[in-house]
């Protein structure tokens, strides 16, 4: 409604003429702060229980090398969890900016420093947890394998790191001064149907690597550590969910700052600042949603295979029998 009344009516984008712009406000409230949340909670839930019940896999081999450790393979991704929240918390204090800065250079040191903070954390708690050496039966193969405390480490750390990337690659595509956009750009001066075709190929363009990272990350994950390893990596991904989260809140927080703004006619120079966040915002959105359907990847792999060790291997499944 809001870009009708701009582009039907000639009323400027958020003004008070236009009682349709409180709606569009509301909306990125509901899509990008309540929505996201819900999606990437439910991801982060699915990837601990998926992990937990993996891990119960390992008892055997942890208590063969040392009695009473059976259990710290299904502790881990909880232990992981934690971290997360705490290196999220520290995180938020690396984020600042100098008056006219980039903002997104200041998202991006507290996104990194959570990171840092991260990968510390969780070295030191498999170190403590996960001994080298541990023999695990596959239960839906029937083979056994040895992993090592690395092993495990790594296969967290990799789905940390995917998370990272697809973040910065979401950003390279998104930015508003990055090339991609720029082709748009200038596609748009010849006419809205290049505009269109423009901005298609490079969305499109955009999924190529993200899609790359996370591939990556599920086969480093499974040759480090099997199938516990997928779900470890997924937990790993979203291990800093809070810092995450609250740049993702940003952007609708910035946009409505900038509808106030118009509706308040407090002037263009806040306008122009206020635009200037927003398009920062828009960024830190659509990293949120490649965060969403990467750790969604992981969460359903690591699911599927925990139903499947569940079940030993052996499913028959009737899609015409609802029980």
């Amino acid at each position: 409604a809001d870009l009708v009344g701009k582009v039907e009516s000639g009323i400027p984008e958020d003004h008070p003429l236009n009682p349709a712009t409180i709606a569009d406000n509301v909306g990125d409230n509901v899509g990008d702060v309540a929505g996201m949340g819900a999606d990437l909670f439910e991801s982060y839930v699915g990837a601990i229980i998926s992990a937990m019940i993996l891990g119960v896999v390992w008892n055997d081999g942890l208590e063969a090398l040392n009695t009473g450790t059976g259990m710290n393979a299904v502790y881990l991704p909880l232990v992981i969890a934690v971290i997360g929240v705490i290196a999220s918390v520290i995180g938020f204090f690396f984020v600042r900016t100098k008056e006219g800065g980039n903002p997104q250079t200041g998202l991006n040191q507290g996104t990194f420093g959570a990171g840092a903070l991260m990968i510390v954390g969780t070295v030191a708690a498999i170190f403590w947890l996960i001994p080298s050496g541990v023999q695990v039966k596959d239960l839906i193969t029937g083979q056994t394998a040895e992993y090592n405390t690395w092993g495990v480490i790594l296969a967290v750390l990799g789905g940390l790191v995917a998370g990272i990337a697809v973040g910065i690659i979401t950003e390279f595509y998104t930015a508003t001064f990055k090339s991609p956009v720029q082709t748009i750009v200038e596609a748009s001066r010849t006419g809205p149907a290049t505009t269109v075709i423009q901005g298609i190929a490079v969305g499109m363009n955009s999924t190529t690597f993200p899609v790359l990272v996370i591939a990556g990350a599920i086969l480093l994950a499974f040759e480090m550590a099997g199938l516990y390893g997928i779900a470890l990596a997924g937990v790993g991904m979203l291990s800093t969910l809070a810092i995450q989260l609250a740049t993702d809140a940003y952007g609708p927080i910035a946009d409505n700052a900038g509808g106030v703004a118009e509706m308040s006619r407090l002037g263009r120079d806040i306008r122009a600042r206020t635009d200037k966040l927003d398009a920062v915002g828009n960024t830190t959105a659509a990293i949120g949603k490649g965060f969403a359907i990467g750790s969604a990847a992981l969460t359903a792999l690591a699911l599927t295979a925990a139903y499947l060790t569940k079940m030993q291997g052996i499913v028959n499944i009737n899609a015409a029998n609802p029980y």
